[in-house]
């Protein structure tokens, strides 16, 4: 294989949301890859932005505000607009960001990240607040579905914790018909799948169906994983990890991916 397309003629299926997936599929298309992209999440708005809209009419009175992902940041923002909150009342808070490009998309709303933990996961935003929440007010921003590892442990380290929903994932209509379609052609059949999430994963998973053991279904793929979070709901599953990011980012599995098949001699 090339030095310059080390991923020359690999099909790869991504999972990641549709709007989102863009910036993934161009790297591995610029590496030569052949990309598929049926996306396994999708964003809606939560049951109800009443948590959301309090917080934001009451951002002052919060010494932290967590944002855990893009997705968050963006819907935070197009929410203060809607209930004519200026994010210029964030401004006062010390924000924390899981990720570059979460903290790229706060700095594009004029907003300025405090802290970006030096991994993209959970544990280790609770680990840099560690001795700074004791007694402060802390917002964490973040999907309906998440962990409670945040809250938690900085409710144990004496902080006062609010938790808003700004958006929930769900399976998109027509995925998994497609999905399933593909994994059973033998010409267009994956050779690796990317999971950037839990979400992704999870819901791959309800896709393939009860009774249908991933292991089965996928055997001969290359499954990549953008970091331990989704690894652990990969093995959860009863799916094998082949390739894990070691930066937790889009760049970072992109990287993981070309290294492993430099590494297969192809």
């Amino acid at each position: 294989m090339s030095g310059e397309l080390p991923l020359r003629g690999v099909r790869i299926l991504v999972t990641r949301a549709r709007e989102q997936a863009d910036g993934l599929v161009k790297m591995l298309t610029d590496l030569g890859a052949d990309v598929i992209n049926i996306p396994t999440i999708e964003f809606v708005p939560p049951q109800s932005f009443q948590p959301l809209d309090l917080a934001l009419a009451h951002a002052n009175s919060y010494d932290w505000l967590i944002l855990t992902s893009v997705n968050g940041v963006r819907a935070l923002a197009k929410r203060a607009e809607k209930t004519n909150v200026s994010l210029g009342l964030l401004r006062s808070l010390k924000i924390v960001a899981i990720g570059s490009a979460t903290a790229d998309e706060i700095r594009m709303l004029g907003l300025q990240a405090a802290l970006v933990p030096e991994e993209y996961v959970a544990e280790s935003v609770v680990t840099a607040l560690k001795g700074k929440v004791f007694g402060k007010k802390v917002l964490v921003v973040r999907a309906k579905v998440g962990r409670d590892v945040i809250p938690d442990s900085l409710r144990a380290a004496g902080a006062e914790v609010d938790v808003a929903e700004a958006y929930e994932t769900v399976l998109p209509v027509n995925s998994s018909g497609k999905i399933k379609e593909l994994l059973a052609d033998a010409d267009r059949r994956p050779q690796v799948i990317t999971f950037t999430s839990s979400s992704t994963v999870k819901n791959f998973v309800t896709i393939l169906g009860k009774g249908n053991s991933p292991k089965i279904v996928l055997q001969g793929i290359v499954l990549a994983s953008i970091g331990p979070v989704t690894t652990a709901t990969l093995l959860e599953n009863g799916m094998q990890v082949d390739v894990m990011a070691t930066e937790y980012s889009i760049p970072g599995l992109v990287v993981a991916l070309k290294n492993y098949f430099v590494n297969q001699g192809r």
